[in-house]
């Protein structure tokens, strides 16, 4: 896959991505097909995860690729490194990082090349609609903040793939739900880390989740009456650094496959590419 010739401009290299590829042991979706992991699951002639590799290598945007898990057929030649899979998504993040910057974690600390990009992208190798074009789209509308996670609009998402099951929040600027990617300041990943583990762990717990992020405003989230700016803002305030939301028309991100019904929809959308 190459980036579109009618691009007005070449930039630069400037984003590094971890892709997370790995998935839980045993899973049922990926057993029922034959493989270790969900990624690796066949689509239209090749693994999923090879979908989101080659739109990766279409975007000019984008330098290293760390690639977490079972590598797909075909893809060794659209990745950087290869990182064994940890297990789970934050320990698969903190190597994949690490990975990236050429060093091993030493505590809280990290020796990073100064030449290196600091901006890196976090990617779920299950989200086989992503394109180079959309990719492109999100980096240059990044804004300058250590945390950026894109949302998607619900109305968007049922327009794009209908039929897709998607699980929305209700906010006062509308119902979104939560893209498979984020970016990030890779210099801020050992502040936030140990935050988000415990948001993370937290999650099940109503009790601990109130403590974590005020009775208040988790009330104000389930009724609804939140927005997408005081969301933002306590994300930010609890993790300790800049937070901030995309809010992206690109439905694509949004879109995983988690079913048999996503996986036959996925076939017939992509063989009529």
């Amino acid at each position: 896959m190459t980036h579109p010739e009618t691009w007005p401009h070449t930039p630069p290299a400037c984003w590094d991505v971890v892709v997370l590829g790995g998935g839980d042991p045993g899973d049922p979706f990926a057993a029922a097909h034959g493989v270790s992991v969900k990624p690796l699951v066949a689509l239209a002639g090749q693994a999923m995860a090879l979908y989101v590799l080659q739109a990766l290598r279409g975007c000019l945007e984008v330098g290293r690729i760390a690639y977490v898990g079972p590598v797909p057929p075909g893809g060794e030649d659209l990745i950087d490194l290869r990182v064994t899979d940890h297990g789970t998504l934050i320990g698969n993040l903190e190597v994949g990082v690490a990975a990236l910057q050429g060093s091993q974690l030493k505590g809280s600390q990290v020796n990073r090349p100064a030449d290196q990009p600091k901006r890196v992208m976090v990617i779920t190798a299950d989200i086989p609609f992503i394109t180079a074009r959309m990719i492109s789209d999100l980096l240059q509308a990044a804004p300058d903040a250590g945390l950026v996670y894109p949302v998607v609009r619900r109305e968007e998402c049922e327009a794009a793939y209908p039929g897709v099951k998607r699980t929305y929040a209700r906010l006062k600027d509308g119902m979104f739900t939560g893209g498979n990617l984020f970016l990030l300041d890779a210099s801020l990943v050992d502040l936030f880390l140990p935050r988000l583990r415990q948001v993370l762990a937290a999650r099940k717990q109503p009790l601990k989740l109130a403590a974590l992020i005020g009775p208040l405003v988790l009330l104000r989230l389930l009724t609804g009456q939140l927005s997408i700016e005081q969301l933002q803002e306590r994300v930010g305030s609890i993790l300790g650094v800049r937070a901030r939301a995309l809010v992206t028309p690109h439905a694509a991100v949004g879109t995983d496959i988690d079913r048999e019904e996503d996986l036959e929809l996925a076939r017939k959308m992509l063989e009529s590419r």
